[in-house]
């Protein structure tokens, strides 16, 4: 099977306003980039080694001809071409890092079917990142240098100004991912290349414990597919995102989505993690009254959460203070608990041993945890009261009754007994 990427782009220019509705930067002019340069030289033990350099870059959209915007840094021009990558980002300039460096195409020599490539063109990379992880777009940028067949790089001058042009990109709207249990979730990989009838091969790959697994190939010059959960027919829009079965513990690692365009090789790292919230609860209710010198265990329970770690206070305040909270300290900790579904319980527990002056004060377990956006609180009020005058006269009752009682039964008892004796004899 061959499918035909003729409306490759279009698919990605059609999705320039995002899920959030943040405004395009479609109209930017310009962005300051940084240019993460490299040279190779000679170390002290003989070896060559690659030494980068971080320099001012602007990368500039606009016509063959354009003067720089900003004329004291280095200015990539990326010229009007069929990938506009102004098209796959979303929020305002201070909400994107660029980044641009050069790229190696390992060697193979060969004219990029792209209008105007030639064979000796080389390559950089302009990746830009959102810096609340929204998205990362990586283009792939070709400059035909002006002396033809020289494969050695090119030396790149302070304010210089080279002419390109947006050859291919790959992107992914979700770079971090954090889901709970049991969920549906789609990792996002999308690419566009510049010219139709394109030879592309798509790619996932789970890093897990040290361990690259491929879970999903397909080539469209042999047709060949490997694994699931990507749409062939997307692929030929240009989506290669993958659907993941309902999520596990076996679901996070870092996932990594690769489009090769020969001889392009873009790819996207996606990390997966579970976050499943706890479950708390306390053995008591929303107020707890005993008598003095009554007693309570009281045990918060957070249940069901993954990760493993969890913090868990038990926090003492006089209710409606503004005060901070005071931490108990003679709280225990129950081990943690494995559960069949991979998740984990902990306990918190202290034994209330009240007095009349901790009568009115709120008793809070307190929970965190990393699948919790603020801390879970579960509250009770103490009430503490003295013991009924009425318990005591009942008290003092029984006892003088059951003595006068048993002085009127030992005499009885004393005096049966000797008259049983006397008729004895």
């Amino acid at each position: 099977m061959f499918i035909v990427f003729g409306g490759l782009f279009l698919a990605v220019l059609a999705s320039g306003v995002g899920p959030c509705g943040s405004q395009s930067v479609h109209n930017v002019q310009w962005l300051p980039c940084q240019f993460v340069d490299e040279s190779l030289n000679l170390n002290e033990g003989g070896h060559m080694e690659t030494k980068y350099h971080h320099r001012n870059a602007a990368l500039q959209f606009g016509l063959l001809g354009d003067r720089p915007i900003n004329q004291d840094v280095i200015t990539f021009l990326a010229v009007a071409s069929k990938v506009d990558m102004r098209r796959y980002v979303e929020g305002g300039e201070d909400t994107l890092q660029c980044e641009i460096r050069r790229y190696s195409t390992g060697g193979i020599v060969m004219r990029w079917p792209g209008l105007g490539a030639q064979e000796h063109d080389i390559w950089f990379t302009c990746t830009l990142t959102h810096t609340e992880g929204l998205f990362v777009t990586t283009t792939f940028l070709r400059h035909t240098p002006a002396q033809e067949g020289n494969q050695e790089p090119i030396q790149v001058a302070d304010r210089e100004l080279l002419t390109t042009s947006a050859a291919m990109v790959v992107m992914t709207r979700t770079p971090s991912v954090a889901v709970g249990l049991m969920k549906d979730q789609t990792l996002h990989c999308q690419f566009a290349v510049d010219h139709k009838q394109a030879s592309v091969t798509v790619e996932w790959r789970l890093q897990r414990r040290g361990e690259r697994t491929k879970i999903f190939s397909y080539s469209s010059r042999s047709g060949k597919t490997e694994g699931s959960g990507v749409s062939v027919k997307a692929i030929g829009a240009g989506n290669a995102s993958l659907k993941l079965p309902l999520t596990s513990q076996a679901s996070e690692g870092t996932y990594m989505c690769s489009v090769h365009v020969p001889p392009l090789y873009g790819s996207h790292d996606i990390t997966l993690n579970i976050h499943e919230p706890p479950r708390v609860s306390v053995n008591v209710g929303s107020s707890l009254a005993l008598t003095l010198g009554g007693e309570q265990k009281v045990v918060c329970d957070a249940e069901g959460y993954y990760p493993l770690d969890v913090n868990i206070e038990w926090l003492r305040e006089p209710s409606g203070s503004s005060f901070l909270p005071e931490v108990l300290k003679n709280v225990l900790y129950s081990s943690h608990r494995h559960n069949k579904d991979g998740t984990y319980s902990l306990s918190a527990f202290f034994l209330l041993q009240p007095g009349l002056d901790d009568s009115g004060y709120k008793y809070t377990c307190r929970v965190h945890h990393q699948a919790l956006r603020i801390p879970v609180r579960k509250s009770f009020t103490l009430t503490v009261s003295e013991q009924d005058s009425l318990w005591y006269v009942l008290v003092f009752g029984f006892i003088i009754t059951m003595s006068g009682l048993l002085l009127w039964l030992v005499p009885q008892y004393l005096n049966a007994k000797k008259k049983s004796a006397r008729k004895a004899f």
